[in-house]
């Protein structure tokens, strides 16, 4: 692959645009861009980095962009504002919010943060099980009505989890199952198997294995095949008493399907996303039993989650610079 940019008599100009709303964790300060371009000294001087903030920037720097960091940023005619534009990185695994890409403009690459929750995404997604497994959903609502009710539960080894996407965050959850002695079962587009899975299964093997599963861990990206994957038939297939953890998007699984599934202690559940977000005060899930809500945080890193994103760009930088391959190349036909 020849970079476009190998002929270039110029520096490649990257320009980042924050987004205030998301908060801290994921801002690219001065500070955090500073420190990263110290661990990346080869891309240091082959970069024009310019920082913006809800747009005030945004326009000016777009002239000359070869490339666009961010969340959100306003997508309309890129190819005639961006002209020198050839590639876009999405500041986090999920890019949903971008499709179609009608604008991206002809011959650049979308890409996104896939891996970069690492190990924090696993941890989260093991403590969910092993929640579930505790009854901690139940004890939590028992709480909230003052009723004392001793639950108690069985160890956890032996039981079996059911990884429905088995990609970064599913595999190394995975690994963190067989820690804990659980038989591992998965669910992936391509069927490949996974060294940590006892078991590979694809999409149309769903309704089939959920009535094995204990534990159904939802990690697989959101598209136009696994919208509303885990609906009312496949809930009702679940087996009484399994619990659910959704970590990956709101629209995989039929929420008012959970619902009456936990409202009648069918089911337990831990859910981390939702539509929209925030979730809004009169949302009936706040109040819904046997049910926790992290609300969409608990698997991004405070300290550590953009300077890693900010580490994969820079490496990404080079290869666009050297005319490598890009990492976490997004396939449209996929829709991740």
């Amino acid at each position: 692959m020849t970079s476009p940019l190998a002929s270039a008599d110029r520096r490649m100009h990257l320009h980042i645009e924050n987004t205030r709303s998301l908060g801290e964790v994921f801002e690219v300060t001065k500070k955090r861009l500073r420190e990263a371009l110290l661990r990346h000294p080869q891309a240091a001087d082959r970069l024009k980095i310019t920082i913006g903030y809800d747009g005030d920037v945004y326009e000016r720097a777009l002239r000359t962009a070869d490339a666009l960091f961010g969340w959100t940023f306003d997508r309309r005619d890129l190819a005639q504002r961006a002209p020198r534009l050839k590639w876009v990185h999405a500041h986090g695994a999920g890019v949903n919010h971008l499709f179609p890409l009608d604008w991206l403009p002809e011959g650049a690459v979308l890409t996104n943060s896939r891996g970069v929750h690492g190990a924090k995404a696993s941890e989260y997604a093991i403590m969910a099980v092993l929640a579930l497994n505790n009854r901690l959903p139940e004890t939590v609502t028992n709480q909230k009505q003052a009723q004392w009710k001793q639950l108690y539960s069985t160890g956890i080894a032996g039981k079996t989890l059911l990884i429905v996407g088995v990609g970064s965050v599913g595999g190394s959850t995975a690994k963190f199952a067989k820690q804990f002695g659980l038989r591992v079962l998965g669910v992936r587009r391509s069927g490949r198997s996974h060294r940590y899975v006892d078991m590979m299964y694809r999409p149309k093997d769903l309704s089939k294995i959920l009535p094995k599963a204990d534990f159904v861990l939802i990690t697989a990206p959101h598209t136009k095949e696994t919208h509303q994957l885990v609906d009312a038939p496949m809930l009702d297939r679940m087996k009484r008493g399994a619990g659910l953890v959704n970590y990956s998007r709101a629209h995989l699984v039929d929420y008012q399907a959970l619902c009456r599934k936990l409202e009648r202690g069918d089911l337990t559940a831990v859910l981390d996303v939702f539509d929209p977000e925030p979730l809004p005060a009169n949302s009936p899930l706040w109040h819904m039993p046997n049910l926790l809500i992290p609300p969409h945080s608990s698997s991004d890193d405070a300290s550590r989650y953009t300077p890693d994103t900010l580490d994969l760009l820079f490496r990404n930088a080079v290869r666009l610079l050297d005319g490598k391959p890009l990492l976490n190349r997004v396939r449209p036909s996929l829709g991740y």
